[in-house]
């Protein structure tokens, strides 16, 4: 699991594309890395909306918007084209991220359990530093890039 403080390897995965996607490809940035649980529902599309609608405003304050979930390429693509989404979207289909980054484990829904991603945002410094975490319980998918830019002002 990564914690505050903690290093994060260069290369994060592939974007719907196929094209590797680097923290270094955004040399002086933050990095917002938000992990959400599918593509194409009702939270995970709500989230994605907001870092679309406050995209310019995320970069304004230096801080470049990725997300990653064990979707494939395909099914990132869709979300991406249907909802205008202008960055890029990590498929971690083989869970290397996710149990990386500690953000994949057993969930509860209707008195089912199964293995999911929890929603969770890591801020990673210009240098590849773990800086903040926007924990499960805190994550406000319809307000979460004004959540992102609170915890970068807050730095």
């Amino acid at each position: 699991m990564k914690n505050i403080g903690d290093k994060v390897d260069d290369l994060l995965g592939l974007d719907a594309e196929g094209r590797e996607v680097r923290l270094s490809d955004y040399p002086g940035r933050r990095v917002a890395l938000y992990f959400y649980p599918k593509d194409l529902t009702s939270g995970c599309t709500a989230q994605a909306c907001s870092l679309r609608e406050g995209y310019q405003e995320l970069l304004d304050a230096g801080v470049q918007v990725i997300g990653c979930s064990v979707d494939p390429q395909a099914s990132h693509q869709k979300l991406a084209e249907k909802n205008s989404l202008p960055f890029p979207l990590i498929s971690d289909t083989d869970h290397r991220l996710v149990e990386e980054f500690g953000v994949w484990g057993e969930k509860s829904m209707y008195g089912r359990k199964y293995m999911g991603t929890f929603r969770t945002t890591f801020i990673i410094s210009p240098e590849g530093i773990v800086e903040q975490i926007i924990t499960p319980k805190q994550v406000k998918t319809k307000i979460h890039a004004q959540q992102i830019l609170n915890a970068v002002e807050t730095k």
